[in-house]
């Protein structure tokens, strides 16, 4: 296994690094614990250690494993909300997309351009302009231009697959567009940058409790079932839908729950639609969103309540024709199932209300006391996750002994945004220095921002990770080997569905490149042949039985055939039954 180097620095998620946090995890007392990877995890995380508290976070599985990697790939003010009458949680959100889009992370969070059909004559053009223009004067366009009016002509000229009677005209407009797991992941690492112990395969299974108050977590190790326990003056559980079930391991009543809503999204190729934008569409209970995704589009989503596995939510048939159902009314060539060469379902954890349809659930985020020294966070949205981390330390606050100042994240770039403009205008110089073409050069920018140098150096002892992977080509082995590394894969499932997006990308799945991507791995991570040929098989029966699961008539069937594919992470414990609360 790989050791620490000279090279190596806090941020880099390496195979050493992973071990000494264990140890430190295991004698060190920390100000703050923060259970959950995911966007509201990190942003905790990252929000606590740069206000110079010492901080640590653990996931049971890995970085955006959950929710914060299944999304619409938007980071957007939330159009839609504005029509629910949420005013302040838009202006919010669009504030935050202005910092990551300027500032934060120019590298990850780029602009859209949006074409809104209208598809009503006389009302429609003022009624959905003067939302546009409210969005726009909360914040909508500071970086990005203003709506912009167009007759239906011009409408089937920008996005000539649109039906010509699906639409009497249109407004065009901007939103932003980012990887949620690779933004998930470069939240954490710059978290691990500035002190923040982060640990992945590390499962909470219960708390240590002195006097009433929560003073430490028990943890497991979900590859070895190792445990330790690690002390905290206060615990955050920004666990999204596994919330509830963190709450019951206090044996404490929550101020709140959480319900899981799934959202479905399917991927085709980019030649399937001809069109130079996005496009929103209305659907009778919500919107549809189809969205440039380089070389593809995903569609989606679905909202609908779920109450069966949170780790392995399943898309089923009847969730896919849905989709191909509501956007094949507005296009001239309809798509079909053969198509489709991606689909992933997500859960979004949406605080639990009183009606029962999950879309009129509240987005908005809650904070609450559990136990003296545990708190909660859930709800909001991914754009927000940095007001939300930022509240759920404040919250922390009152169990902390030492003074803590204010946030200071806003002022704070992710790891790649330094310099990531001028690297964006040297393509070509980057190109000749490294040996590849200038639309490479600029898609691993957009990946890695100014650490591009980090993933292509070790290609000069090595040129053969400059080629791309044989059956997933947008990808280099470079980048295989860098997740690894630097970035805390510890198998394939983590490089095909997070570090790449090689999952939902491709027809295979990820299958037809599983043995060329393991045998990268297998150097870096210390894997025998054995335990390569374990990864590369388990990986494979993943993606069996999420092709067969998406074929099922409902959820049950679904989820039965996806929760039988074997897990990753083999020492991973299965929640607790839910225990009778005390006390409140």
């Amino acid at each position: 296994m790989s050791s620490v180097n000279e090279q190596d620095r806090p941020a880099d998620l390496s195979p050493a690094q992973r071990n000494e946090a264990w140890e430190r995890l295991s004698t060190e007392e920390f100000d703050l614990v923060v259970i959950g990877g995911g966007v509201v995890g990190v942003g905790t995380a990252l929000d606590a250690a740069t206000r110079g508290l010492r901080v640590a976070l653990v996931e049971a599985r890995d970085i955006a494993s959950g929710t914060s990697s299944r999304s619409s790939k938007m980071f957007h003010g939330g159009l839609r909300y504005l029509e629910q009458l949420e005013f302040g949680l838009v202006r919010e959100a669009l504030r935050e997309r202005e910092l990551s889009l300027r500032l934060l992370a120019p590298h990850l969070v780029r602009p859209l351009p949006f074409l809104f059909p209208l598809t009503k004559r006389v009302w429609e053009r003022p009624y959905i302009a003067a939302g546009l223009f409210l969005y726009d004067q909360m914040g909508g366009a500071k970086s990005v231009p203003g709506q912009k009016h167009v007759s239906r002509r011009k409408a089937l000229r920008i996005a000539p697959s649109l039906k010509p009677d699906a639409l009497v005209g249109g407004i065009r407009y901007h939103d932003t567009v980012v990887d949620d797991a690779r933004h998930s992941l470069t939240l954490a690492r710059t978290a691990a940058q500035y002190g923040a112990v982060i640990r992945t395969s590390t499962q909470a299974v219960g708390f240590d409790k002195t006097g009433g108050r929560i003073t430490g977590v028990h943890l497991r190790d979900s590859e070895t079932g190792a445990t330790t326990t690690v002390r905290a003056q206060c615990v955050v559980n920004a666990a999204g839908v596994w919330t509830d079930e963190v709450q019951q391991l206090s044996g404490e009543r929550g101020a709140f729950t959480v319900r899981a809503s799934k959202g479905v999204h399917i991927v085709v190729p980019r030649d399937r639609i001809v069109s130079e934008v996005a496009i929103i569409l209305r659907t009778p209970s919500s919107v549809l969103f189809v969205i440039p995704w380089e070389t593809h589009w995903i569609i989606g989503t679905t909202d609908t309540d779920w109450n069966l596995d949170l780790a392995h939510p399943a898309a089923t048939r009847a969730d896919i024709d849905y989709i191909l159902e509501r956007v094949n009314a507005e296009l001239v060539t309809e798509l079909t199932h053969d198509d489709i060469e991606g689909v992933y379902a997500g859960l979004r954890p949406l605080l639990a209300g009183e009606d029962e349809s999950t879309s009129a659930l509240s987005r908005e985020h809650a904070v609450a006391t559990v136990a003296p020294g545990l708190i909660s966070i859930a709800g909001g949205k991914y754009t927000t996750y940095r007001v939300m981390g930022a509240d759920a330390v404040d919250a922390a606050a009152e169990f902390i002994p030492d003074r803590i100042g204010d946030s200071v994240t806003e002022r704070v770039p992710l790891l790649g945004a330094d310099g990531y403009f001028a690297l964006i205008n040297q393509c070509d110089h980057l190109g000749e220095q490294y040996g590849l073409h200038p639309y490479r050069v600029r898609r691993l920018l957009n990946r890695y921002g100014s650490l591009l140098d980090e993933v292509l150096s070790p290609a000069a002892a090595d040129p053969s990770l400059l080629q791309p992977l044989e059956a997933a080509p947008q990808y280099l082995r470079a980048e295989v080997a860098y997740a690894a590394r630097r970035e805390g894969a510890l198998h394939l499932d983590d490089v095909m569905a997070r570090r790449t997006r090689i999952s939902i990308e491709y027809s295979h799945r990820g299958a037809d490149c599983a043995r060329e991507a393991a045998e990268l791995m297998a150097p870096i991570l210390g894997w025998s042949a054995e335990k390569t040929d374990w990864e590369v098989e388990n990986y494979q029966a993943r993606v069996r039985a999420e092709i067969e699961s998406q074929r099922q008539p409902d959820d049950e069937a679904a989820d039965a055939l996806r929760v039988a594919a074997p897990e990753a992470r083999r020492e991973i414990l299965e929640p607790l039954p839910p225990a009778e609360p005390t006390g409140r």
